[in-house]
């Protein structure tokens, strides 16, 4: 699928936004410059903006408008694109032609200033051959790499109808997905856990024939968890990026992927490596610029045949006295915990040792702090067990779906 190339293959899937339900191309398309960065505030919003691009030879960026701040808008001006927020158009300070097709995301910043990486639809497509007909819900924020895989297999692939959430109605959406009949779902298992955590009879109502996890690390107890709800779906985690794409697929319903996927090479596959503990993706679906070899910042470990991906190297080590431990290992050891729904675990400065584990916790059950310090210290080296544990009385969550901890 190319902008310009005619009509998309999925143009009579059903959309649903708060303020549309109908077809792709009952759609009006928004009207927006040739090279253009458009803030929406809905979906409604954002998917005119990508069928404008879909549909014509332009060049966007779809970003919710609370994303982009001054100095991003005057850098994207910078870069040769207009600002268009509703009515209000900023012209670019630099002219160039469009690249037709071209599409910029932003990085999602969790470690620093969002930088633009550019794709194609083409490349943002990666769901190829015959699907299912789904219903999928979307809850990813307004122009997230993760956001434009939905809306690609939508425009792409027929019989992919999608509804839309707004962050606002992330505690809500159950209801509107049973009244909808969506029967496929992607979140992060920061939303995953919130969903559970919040109504899990609601969630187990839902037909749901495929369940998928993405955008941070997925871990055996979360993918255990919607295995046993949903035993006939097939439950799935991805790992992708906005700088690699969507590099790896997993769908035994086991955390990690097989050891054996190192090394190998297959046409239109990513290729997967590990140096030193971090996770190196070549990648045919990267974005624009992007190094062959992609060094992720990604730790993996590799247990028992599997390639385990626990979370970002410049975060995840804790040193304790000179020990190393790892706050991966130490939040996934209180996810297993039966009471425990949530966590997340950070060092905190102390005197002697430099640095003591901490930990912060939602519960679904009952559970004491010297209950999960026991059960810790009972699968972890002394130094990595934590020392204060905070009890949160809600799990949270970022417009991103990830934890904002």
């Amino acid at each position: 699928m190319s902008a310009g190339a005619g009509v998309p293959a999925g143009a009579a899937n059903r959309i649903i936004t708060r303020g549309f339900d109908g077809r792709w191309d009952e759609l009006e398309p928004l009207d927006v410059p040739d090279s253009s960065a458009v803030l929406v505030r809905d979906n409604h919003d954002a998917v005119r903006a990508v069928w404008a691009a879909a549909s014509g030879d332009r060049e966007v960026l779809v970003a919710s408008r609370s994303r982009v701040t001054p100095d991003l808008a005057l850098d994207l001006r910078d870069a040769g694109l207009a600002i268009v927020d509703g009515a209000d158009v900023q012209p670019p300070t630099v002219h160039r032609d469009p690249v037709p097709g071209r599409v910029w995301l932003l990085t999602s910043g969790s470690t620093g200033r969002p930088k633009r990486v550019s794709h194609t639809l083409d490349s943002l497509t990666t769901v190829a051959g015959e699907q299912p007909r789904r219903t999928w819900l979307c809850p990813y924020a307004h122009g997230a790499y993760a956001w434009w895989q939905v809306v690609t297999l939508s425009i792409s692939q027929p019989g992919q109808d999608v509804l839309f959430i707004e962050p606002d109605e992330l505690d809500t959406w159950p209801a509107r997905a049973l009244e909808v009949g969506v029967t496929a779902a992607s979140g992060t298992p920061t939303f995953w856990r919130q969903a559970l955590y919040r109504d899990p009879e609601s969630i187990a109502a839902l037909p749901l024939e495929q369940v998928t996890l993405g955008g941070e690390p997925v871990d055996q107890t979360i993918l255990t968890r919607l295995t046993e709800m949903f035993p006939s779906a097939r439950v799935s985690w991805i790992y992708a990026s906005s700088e690699a794409g969507a590099t790896i697929a997993v769908h035994d319903g086991r955390a990690g992927f097989p050891q054996e996927w190192l090394g190998r090479e297959l046409d239109g596959r990513a290729g997967l490596s590990v140096d030193d503990g971090e996770l190196l993706i070549a990648s045919p679906k990267r974005g624009e610029g992007i190094d062959r070899v992609l060094r992720t910042g990604d730790r993996v470990e590799i247990v028992d045949g599997r390639v385990l991906i626990t979370g970002r190297l410049a975060s995840d080590e804790i040193n304790v006295g000179g020990a190393k431990a790892s706050a991966s290992a130490v939040r996934d050891v209180l996810q297993s915990h039966p009471a425990v729904v949530w966590a997340a675990v950070r060092g905190r400065k102390a005197p002697i040792v430099g640095s003591i584990v901490t930990a912060d916790v939602v519960l679904s059950g009952e559970a004491t702090a010297a209950e999960l310090t026991a059960w810790c210290a009972a699968r972890l080296p002394d130094y990595s067990v934590p020392r204060r544990v905070r009890f949160l009385d809600t799990i949270p969550i970022k417009e991103t779906l990830k934890s904002d901890v």
